[in-house]
């Protein structure tokens, strides 16, 4: 025993024999009357569990009789005894003594072992014979998540018809009961035989009654919170049916009879059906019935006026016919020059036909290949440049021309000529950001011009990207439908720019992205290319796609996994980098929501100090930051401005849900040299405001000194963990007066991508080329060398699904390898994967200066 109490040792003994006791009311130790010193003690009232709602603490409650003494004991510690709150009385009916002791739990207590295993209390009673121990209590967080894990969907049903609509309530502790509300009114099926709620929280009503229109929502709720799921609208409709048919008429001058029904048993109601069949029927007389009449010259006048409208009708169609194909020509013969469509396999290392016309690099012939028997055609050497000039016209309007860089977005552009080239968009970004200024959709939109790009496109497509940010938008050809041309653009905006609402376990795991225009038609989905931070594990994480709409609140549109080929939107996550097709332009971010504690973000660790000190103090600052190259981009572009060095290369750590904090410390320094001002021996972030995700440069920063001006070399280790999760080291040596560089170029100029591509220059793969790709495997094939062979061999079988939906699932694939080795692409792998799917006609794309 005097290991159990030693926090409760009092007046220099140990309490536990009857008849001593310690002066003083605080003491937990009462005296037993000789007649009952051969009794343990019993419980009369136990701690019960409990939730901890907000930041209230909860009060336990223990009461034994006969007691000597009366603690509580938490998570296998004893309470201390200040804590505790203790009462004694005297049952009068049996002159036993009884002892009752309350103590507070908060919720910082409870946090500290989260993650661990649960918080549990225990009383412990003592008497002159032993010791009891009451039941375990729990002590839990309440709480109740915001997003239903399913919500309710409408839907139509017949009348009669049973309708069943699921829900599954947010996670929450405790559990979340449930209730179904049908046009805001609670639904009780007790009063209601035909509805019944399973014990899973479905509604299911048995036989759908017009009454039974309305709008349902299922709500949940506990002690926490109340939560209502999205309205799912339910109608309940009457397919029409046709009546008993009338008696036939009398025959009429044209020698027939008549009958009808109507469709009224019943009518059609809410929606529903017509009735199917005809409600008016005729029959020819017999000869006998048919009235007498005499054909004459009416008759002959009635035939021949008939076939003199039907010949004008024929000759006006084939006169619309004729000069519709002549405008259709007009504006291919303007647009689509083969030389401009070919551009990919033209020979390189050329020069513009005129000066200030821009024309490709040179690219450095490939290898000789083991397919290079597969090239079916010679290049057309003739060719002395890759630019195009023309004019661009409308199938609307064959006599104006579109100025296509001064124009207002998505309105009619005045009239004028422009030449189109085959490469980089140079003109001002400053002038297209103040142009852009007026238009209402863009003026939430950040003035930071280095941060954006745009350009000017066609039914060519192209491509936009922010350099040195990971963050890009493919325009595949034939998005813009053909005759139209819109000025698109493409942002990061900064987090503290946007507040999207975050909640419970959910945090920003990319950037927030603006392309636009808003509300422009496409005739097939862009790729929006952008960097994330999570783990790349779906069985981790709810990922939802959120996007702003026009009011400036946030909507989810996809949940990653569950995607729908009929929506707008669809992803492919991959380890680093989300390729996400899309229908419609917008503010798109990606928030995840963690399943459980394994969930993880990658965080960047990056440490830079000054790049020149006369002083004898030092400074390291070591930024956690989310892993996405935007951030990155900025945090360089910041130490740059401040004078900064990078000291060492960047390190990635997984930070996990766990609730636990990041802590970060400084070792092994030359203490003859060199020594810490910091007093204590760590330094820590919070985990919430890592976790949010919302503050982009959170940074800790080392106050070193040096003993003296001459000493220049310091090595040291630097370490950054999280509690109980994983860590990072960097071990450092090196000279603080010899590189006195501040944040270079090498890192903020790693990509020289131009920020705007139109036309073919911004593909590997040509457009007559592509052409020919899609031609040769979008028709199935009864051995499967189509484009699921293609999705395969490139492993991407995930989205066959979502492929089959489109009309040339080819195109759809090529659009995705293009955003995906647009840097890195080597078109001869390409070749070799169509070599071994069998299309060797379609390689003719192996063409390259060498072979020529």
């Amino acid at each position: 025993m005097p290991s159990l109490l030693g926090p409760f040792v009092r007046c220099g003994l140990v309490l536990l024999f009857a008849g001593f006791t310690c002066t003083g009311s605080e003491h937990a130790t009462a005296t037993l009357p000789a007649a009952f010193s051969d009794l343990l003690p019993h419980f009369l009232v136990e701690p019960e569990d409990e939730f901890i709602v907000k930041n209230k603490p909860v009060t336990l409650t223990c009461r034994s009789s006969p007691a000597t003494q009366i603690y509580f004991k938490c998570n296998g510690e004893w309470v201390h005894q200040d804590d505790h709150l203790i009462e004694r009385t005297v049952d009068p009916a049996t002159a036993l003594p009884i002892m009752q002791v309350t103590i507070d739990i908060t919720r910082q207590q409870v946090e500290k072992i989260f993650g661990l295993d649960e918080y549990w209390c225990q009383c412990v009673a003592w008497s002159t014979t032993g010791t009891q121990k009451s039941q375990k209590a729990y002590i839990r967080i309440a709480y109740l998540r915001k997003n239903f894990e399913e919500e309710p969907q409408g839907k139509e049903v017949a009348l009669d018809q049973e309708v069943l609509l699921r829900c599954h309530p947010p996670e929450g502790v405790p559990q979340a009961e449930v209730e179904w509300q049908r046009n805001e009114d609670v639904i009780t099926p007790a009063s209601d035989p035909n509805v019944f709620i399973t014990t899973d929280y479905n509604l299911v009503i048995k036989k759908a009654r017009l009454a039974d229109t309305g709008n349902y929502t299922c709500v949940a709720k506990n002690i926490v919170a109340r939560r209502k799921s999205t309205s799912a609208t339910v109608l309940v409709y009457v397919d029409g049916g046709w009546s008993e048919w009338s008696k036939w008429s009398a025959c009429g001058a044209d020698c027939s009879m008549w009958r009808s029904r109507e469709c009224t048993q019943p009518s059609p109601g809410t929606g529903g059906k017509d009735c199917q069949g005809l409600d008016l029927q005729s029959l020819n007389c017999t000869s006998e019935q048919c009235p007498q009449t005499v054909s004459g010259a009416e008759d002959v006048a009635l035939y021949v006026g008939m076939v003199a409208v039907a010949l004008c009708l024929t000759l006006l169609l084939i006169v619309v016919v004729l000069v519709y194909r002549r405008k259709k020509e007009d504006l291919d013969a303007d647009v689509a020059d083969s030389s401009i469509l070919t551009t990919g396999f033209q020979p390189m290392g050329i020069k513009p036909s005129k000066p200030g016309v821009w024309a490709p690099r040179p690219r450095r012939p490939p290898p000789h290949s083991k397919n290079s028997h597969l090239l079916t055609i010679q290049p057309d050497l003739t060719t002395t440049t890759t630019s195009y000039q023309g004019t661009l016209r409308s199938r609307h309007d064959t006599t104006g021309k579109f100025s296509m860089t001064n124009g207002p977005l998505l309105d009619p552009l005045p009239n004028g000529s422009h030449t189109l080239h085959n490469g980089k968009l140079n003109s001002d970004p400053a002038e297209f950001v103040s142009r852009l200024s007026t238009q209402s959709y863009f003026k939430t939109l950040p003035r930071d011009v280095a941060n954006s790009s745009y350009g000017t496109f066609n039914f060519l497509g192209g491509r936009l990207t922010i350099p040195s940010t990971g963050i890009s938008l493919l325009i595949p050809p034939e998005a813009i439908p053909r005759g139209k041309i819109y000025e698109i653009y493409l942002t990061v905006q900064r987090k503290e720019d946007l507040r999207l609402p975050l909640a419970g376990c959910q945090t920003l795991l990319s950037p927030v992205v603006s392309c636009g225009p808003p509300g422009v038609v496409l005739s097939r989905p862009v790729i929006l290319s952008m960097d994330h931070c999570s783990d790349a594990c779906l069985d981790n994480w709810a990922i939802r796609l959120k996007k702003q709409n026009y009011e400036g609140t946030w909507e989810d549109v996809l949940l990653m996994g569950e995607e729908l080929v009929s929506e707008p939107y669809y992803c492919q996550l991959e380890a680093e980098t989300c390729r996400l097709f899309s229908e419609q332009l917008g503010t798109l971010a990606l928030v995840g929501e963690s399943l459980h504690m394994g969930a993880a973000k990658r965080l960047r660790l990056v440490l830079f100090s000054d790049a020149y000190c006369s002083t004898l103090e030092y400074n390291i600052r070591v930024y956690c930051m989310d892993d996405t190259q935007d951030v990155f981009k900025e945090v360089m572009q910041m130490e740059r401005q401040l004078g900064g060095r990078l000291i060492d290369e960047p390190h990635v750590l997984l930070f996990k849900d766990s609730y636990h904090n990041l802590r970060l410390s400084i070792h092994d320094m030359p203490q003859a040299h060199w020594r810490s001002k910091l007093l204590a021996g760590y330094q820590e972030i919070p985990f919430y405001h890592i976790w949010n995700g919302s503050q982009r440069y959170l940074h800790c920063t080392f106050t070193l000194e040096r003993l003296s001006l001459s000493t220049c070399e310091l090595t040291c280790q630097l370490c950054v963990w999280q509690v109980e999760g994983e860590g990072q080291s960097f071990s450092l040596d090196f000279n603080i007066a010899k590189d006195t560089r501040a944040v270079d170029s090498e890192f903020l100029l790693m990509d020289s991508t131009a920020a705007a591509l139109a036309g073919p220059s911004a593909f590997q793969i040509p457009y007559l080329i592509r052409q020919k790709i899609c031609s040769s495997l979008d028709a199935p094939c009864p051995n499967g060398a189509d484009w699921r062979m293609l999705a395969q061999r490139l492993k991407l079988e995930r989205h066959m699904s979502f492929f089959a939906s489109k009309a040339s699932p080819t195109s759809v694939i090529l659009d995705l390898w293009e955003a995906q080795h647009f840097h890195s692409g080597n078109i001869n792998q390409l070749a070799t994967v169509m070599a071994d799917i069998g299309k060797q006609e379609a390689m003719i794309f192996l063409v390259s200066d060498g072979e020529c």
